[in-house]
Parts: structure tokens; sequence; C-alpha cells
């Protein structure tokens, strides 16, 4: 900490005595006529004689992120948001009072640089600044070269370095990016259409979660942050809109773990006239476009495991997977008392007023869940926790629906909507019930909704996909945390 106050007190000095000598310190734009990246793929495979010849000047700006000092001269890294690129600052070259300018930067400043481009003796593509110019001055010093950021902690809570020094964890961000972009062009060439819903909602529904709650002032009534969009994407199915995508913010007032922040993206879609099996075999679609484009290839490694996407992916039901990888009985998962006493001796931790399918939900989650590691669609759950799905035809207790698994974490969950607005009363009033009980994430009753199926609902298909989740799998990041710019974290 000493050292860090000296050294910002040694840069203080010298931004005092840049303003002595009537430097603009934070001067407004710059012309650049190249990025890093750009320049090196135009000219950097020129041989030396070739750049010689070349004499056109070109402009770049960047950060300084490192200083090779020999005293007239010195060589620095640039990077912009392209990559890195080296330049030469000669005293004869830029002429005395510029030179005397650089001689007061630091590593972390922005500069502006404009000359002609050579190959060093080692052969390092290189700019020869012919003028250059102070852009913004960085009072504070970047992390040792030799140690990088490597604390978690302070990495999570000032993202700003961590881009600057890291450069791999930028790289994790712009495949985040264009797996979005991806995963929008996929819908939009299947004629849906993206759309907007309130994050501010005065019943959070969609969902079985713990909501935030506040208070608008001028309408005086609570609102709550929302946990899914779904209801109000199902509203504009019923409008007419028979295909919507929304990538959402979600919050909720939930626990923080490697998996879990309580702000999160998702992308949730419904279709009009698809069952669940046709979202099977869309969301299958939707991953290979984004592999093909984003990635460059179908077979990924996370987290030291081998995870192939080839089609078809697995299929097994939520009873088999108990039976199979948990080692419940059939009296088991029939029986709330036999269901509780092998969660128990799993170690699994249940509530007083867990109902059996939330007591089976449980030990899944707990005990199954983090053997999936290939693509597998778990189909088969109870009505009794799917408070918006179809019940099957063939038999009522269960749901028509699936959630996804990938390298032992749920990504996706998927169902025929519920569409008939009686049985719909009848599951939000169970969903009351349960909240009255003391379940806290049981969902609320929402009339307007009810009233919005009795217009008319078509059979439709709808699923959300964790979009944090998706860059976990498709970066090899171990945690949410790596793949969102701003986590929340508590206070210091």
């Amino acid at each position: 900490m000493e050292k860090a106050n000296t050294l910002l007190e040694e840069r203080k000095k010298k931004l005092e005595t840049l303003k002595v000598m009537g430097v603009s310190l934070y001067p407004t734009g710059f012309k650049c006529d190249l990025t890093a990246a750009e320049a090196l793929r135009r000219f950097g495979e020129l041989d030396g004689e070739s750049l010689g010849k070349n004499a056109q000047a070109f402009s770049l700006a960047g950060r300084i992120v490192a200083i090779r000092d020999f005293g007239k001269a010195s060589f620095i890294h640039l990077k912009d948001r392209s990559g890195r690129i080296q330049a030469y600052i000669r005293k004869d070259k830029v002429g005395e009072d510029r030179f005397k300018i650089f001689k007061l930067m630091d590593t972390g400043d922005f500069i502006g640089i404009r000359g002609t481009f050579f190959k060093t003796r080692t052969g390092e593509f290189t700019i020869l600044a012919e003028d250059l110019l102070l852009l913004s001055k960085a009072l504070r010093p970047l992390p040792e070269k030799w140690h990088g950021l490597t604390d978690v902690e302070i990495r999570y809570r000032q993202r700003y370095l961590d881009l600057v020094v890291n450069d791999s964890i930028r790289e994790v961000f712009v495949l985040r990016s264009r797996i979005i972009q991806s995963m929008r062009s996929f819908f939009m060439r299947r004629d849906f259409l993206e759309v907007e819903t309130p994050m501010m909602q005065p019943i959070p529904g969609g969902a079985t979660a713990r909501p935030f709650k506040t208070y608008h002032n001028a309408l005086g009534m609570n609102l709550y942050l929302r946990i899914a969009p779904e209801l109000y994407l199902k509203r504009l199915v019923i409008g007419g809109l028979e295909r919507v995508f929304e990538v959402n913010r979600n919050f909720r007032n939930e626990g923080i773990s490697i998996k879990h922040n309580p702000e999160f993206t998702m992308l949730e879609f419904y279709m009009a006239y698809a069952t669940y099996e046709d979202l099977m075999d869309l969301t299958e679609e939707l991953f290979l476009h984004v592999l093909e484009e984003v990635v460059g290839k179908t077979v990924i490694n996370y987290q030291n495991q081998t995870i192939d996407f080839s089609r078809p992916w697995q299929k097994i039901s939520l009873f088999e997977a108990l039976r199979d990888s948990a080692g419940m009985s059939d009296e088991a998962l029939r029986n709330k008392e036999a269901a509780v006493a092998f969660a128990l001796s799993g170690n699994v931790v249940l509530s007083k007023q867990d109902s059996l399918g939330k007591i089976l939900a449980k030990i899944f989650d707990q005990l199954v869940e983090p053997k999936l590691i290939k693509p597998t669609f778990v189909y088969g759950y109870p009505v009794e926790i799917s408070p918006l799905s179809r019940r099957s035809e063939t038999d009522p207790t269960m749901a028509d629906r699936f959630e996804l698994f990938i390298g032992g974490k749920e990504i996706a969950n998927a169902f025929n909507e519920l569409n008939d607005p009686v049985d719909q009363r009848e599951r939000f009033m169970q969903q009351v019930s349960l909240r009255e009980a003391g379940d806290d994430e049981a969902q609320f009753m929402d009339e307007d909704y009810i009233a919005a199926m009795e217009y008319g609902l078509p059979p439709t298909a709808g699923e959300g996909i964790g979009v944090d989740r998706v860059v976990m799998l498709l970066t090899d990041s171990p945690s949410i945390r790596d793949v969102i710019f701003f986590p929340h974290m508590r206070s210091k």
C-alpha cells in the first residue's frame, strides 16, 4: 500500500509539471487512421526494405502498457481495442519539446502517435513516432508487469483493470458479445420478433424465485424487479405475435455461487403451435449454430471434460435419472416419507413444506445434475413443481416439460405452455397456499394474466436459456462471475 501511495504522489507531481508546461492533460478526441490489428494486417508481413519505401504516415492511439527507456529513445507497447503494437520514440525524431512531454508519461497513460512503420533488428513490427500527443494522464499505476492481476476478488471488483492487463479475460467478453449476437441472428432468421417486456412489474411471475421489491413514489405502489419475462411474453403471443424472443436481465433475491448471480441474463422465446419436442430440435440447432459461427467446432473442452454437441442429444426422464444416477427406489419416487429418508441419507437439505415433487427436484439437483456432462434433455417433471406447464395427456400428474443439462449445469427450461385459464387459476391458488405456508419462492396470483388467457392462448411452447451459463461453457470459465462484467459482491 505504501508503495502504491508513493507512485500515486510521483504521478501527481508529473501531472503538475505537465500543467506548468502548458500541456493539455485530457484533450478531446483524436483521429486514428488504423487500429493496431489493422496496421499489422496491412503492413506486418512486409520486410524492412518494403516498409522503408512506404513513407506514408499513419495515426494510432491507445494505452501505454510497457516502456523500455534508453535515454534519448524509448520503446513502448501501445494497446488499443484490437491488440498491441510497438512504438519507437526518438528525441531527434519527435523534437525536444515533445520528448520532454513523453518522458513525463507513464504506463497506463493514453497517447496518440503519428509515424511510419519499420522492422527492428529483431524483426518486430514497429511504428516510428514523428509526433505524439498525451490523450489522458493516468494517476494510478497498473498492476506490476510480472505479477499481473491475479487476485480474484480484485479482478471482480475492478473489472476495468482486469480487462487492461488480462487479455484472456478480454477475449471471454468479446466471445460473450458474439455468442449473444449469434443467438439473436438464429431466431431472427426463423421469423421470431425480438421484443422488450417490463423489468419492473406489479406482480412478479414466470418462475419460482424470491423477488427484489421496490416502491414507485408517483404511482404509490410496490413494484418488483422481474424474476422472468414469461407472463408478459405469453401476453404478446395472446396478442397475435406468434414467435417472440427477448434477451433479458432477470433479478432473483437468492444466494451467490459459481452458478448464481442475483442479476443475470436469459434468452427466453415462445413459439405458437409448437411442442416442447419441437423445442428440443430447435435447441440443438441453436447450439450448433452458435458453436459453428463463434467457436468454429462442435466438440469443446470444459473444465478438463470433453463435450460433444453432435446430434442427437441424450434424452432421459426425471424418474429414470433419479433411479439410474441417484439410486432411488420406485417406492422413494412415489412415497414422500421414503423420499425424505433417501434425501436425508444423501445430505440433501429439505424444508418442512416441501412436497414430494420438490423433494425429488432437490435430490436431482444435488445428486444427479453434476453428473450430466454431455448435452442431456431431462423430461417428465411433476405438475406440482411446474405451475405454468401444460399437463401431459397420458399422465395428468406430469407436465410436458424438459430441462437441458450440459457440463453438470442446468442450461435451459422449456415446456408446453398451460393455456387453460381454469387450470392456471387452480395452479396459482396452490402457489398462493405455499406462500402462505412460508415458501418465499412460490408464485403470486396474477389476475390480469388469467384475464389475458381467457381471451385465448394458442398451443404454444416456450423456453428460457441461461446465457451466462452458455458463455461459461463456451469459454471454459469455472464461475459465472468470470463471464459477467460486474458481478455482485459483498461490500468491503
